[in-house]
């Protein structure tokens, strides 16, 4: 078995369930170690390696994001996903490096779901109702001209670009900045 069909296997047997319950939201959802619990087994039969990394990137604008990627890899080659999450270190009732590592985890989740092919469309970021407000992440973007990482990561995870820009209140100046 090659390197891909190694990893179509384990992505067609992979079993990650929402383990952990948001009490404030009241929904279940799975985390980074979820997945990583979950995919051990699959990967020591298969004999292959899944490493994480993580870089932090800052933006001309002052803003930063981590990117993490997941590598997964044997002899044959190396296949890897990133995923990005912004850094809000002013978010309230976090000192910095809580606000790095919950960025660091929120990211490393999205590269290993969009490695391991996990749906989480219905996960705490779809069902989460008790901010009505659009996602900080999002709201800076359009006036910015940065890149959509977190809409492009959306699109790949099969929401259509009506959804993202109801759920994110969002214009069509998105679409245009996403096609840039």
């Amino acid at each position: 078995m090659n390197l891909y069909e190694k990893l179509v296997d384990i992505q067609g047997r992979l079993k990650a369930p929402k383990s952990q319950f948001n009490n404030f939201g009241k929904y279940k959802y799975r985390n980074c170690e979820d997945i990583l619990e979950a995919v051990k087994p699959l990967l020591v039969e298969h004999k292959v390696v899944l490493t994480i990394s993580d870089k932090v990137i800052e933006l001309d604008n002052g803003l930063s994001y981590v990117e993490a990627t997941a590598q997964f890899k044997n002899m044959d080659g190396v296949i890897e996903v990133s995923a990005q999450a912004g850094i809000d270190p002013s978010k309230k009732g976090m000192d910095v490096a809580q606000c790095f590592g919950s960025s660091s985890s929120y990211a490393r989740k999205y590269a290993l779901n969009g490695l391991f092919l996990i749906d989480d469309t219905k996960d705490a970021d779809s069902t989460n109702t008790h901010d009505s407000k659009p996602s900080k992440e999002l709201e800076w973007l359009p006036e910015s001209g940065v890149k959509f990482d977190r809409v492009k990561e959306a699109l790949t995870g099969g929401f259509t670009m009506s959804q993202i820009r109801e759920k994110y209140k969002v214009s069509k100046k998105v679409e245009q900045l996403l096609n840039s």
